[in-house]
């Protein structure tokens, strides 16, 4: 007998606004974040710009990094509140949490190995190899004259070095990274993606609205998991060498 599919709540936390969105729903509810926004704040407002909407689970994309479905940090651009709080108890549901570019990530994947690279105010990255998700957390780790990958393809960088060398610099991560993960392609995701004239060899464009699919895919059962490497979209170009 098959199960019931659950109609989930998704919830895309970030530093200017959160948006959700559930299964069933058309357009995605913005909600005003900022440094006063709390976990507790987070919770409430949702509920209730939600309190028509029927779920029975909950996806949270959280802009810091996650350890086995808990925030490990308070996130940068918003208030705190947000390590050991309980959302189950709070939403009174089911709750599943990840780091927002690795639920990006998700709802981009198109089978195979796949690097994520979220080209924000910092750099989210995430990999994904046959259907199995694995954050990570390349933004701080050394790239150039004593400098992170960070420091070049996040905000800061895109400010110091001005968009033409900017972008030099992502399409060259894009493909130091590629090349020592082995993946197979690059998805350049993010708010800054949109600033790229031109997509770098082997790289494909993320979409934000991404991050609800991811959401949704969160809770896929492994039969549904099972597509997912035969969703695939257009090919991206080879990486040159």
């Amino acid at each position: 007998m098959q199960k019931p599919k659950k109609n989930i709540l998704v919830i895309d936390v970030g530093g200017t606004n959160v948006k959700v969105l559930a299964t069933g729903q058309k357009e995605p509810v913005k909600i005003p974040s900022g440094p006063k926004m709390t976990a507790k704040k987070m919770v409430k407002e949702v509920r209730e710009a939600t309190k028509d909407w029927n779920y029975s689970a909950v996806s949270i994309g959280y802009p810091a990094p996650v350890v086995h479905g808990h925030p490990l940090s308070e996130p940068h651009n918003l208030a705190g509140g947000w390590v050991g709080f309980d959302f189950r108890k709070a939403f009174g549901r089911p709750v599943k949490i990840v780091n927002d570019a690795a639920m990006q990530a998700l709802g981009i994947y198109r089978g195979g190995r796949m690097l994520f690279l979220g080209l924000g105010t910092g750099l989210g990255s995430a990999m994904i190899v046959d259907g199995i998700l694995e954050p990570m957390e390349v933004a701080h780790l050394p790239y150039k004259k004593g400098r992170t990958y960070e420091d070049f393809a996040g905000i800061r960088g895109l400010k110091r070095l001005g968009k033409k060398k900017w972008r030099r610099h992502v399409a060259r991560i894009a493909e130091q990274l590629k090349n020592a993960l082995e993946a197979d392609y690059v998805v350049l995701g993010g708010g800054n993606s949109k600033l790229l004239k031109t997509l770098p060899p082997g790289c494909l464009l993320g979409d934000n609205s991404t991050a609800f699919t991811g959401g949704f895919r969160l809770w896929d059962e492994p039969e549904e998991k099972a597509k997912w490497n035969r969703t695939r979209g257009p090919e991206p170009a080879p990486m040159t060498a």
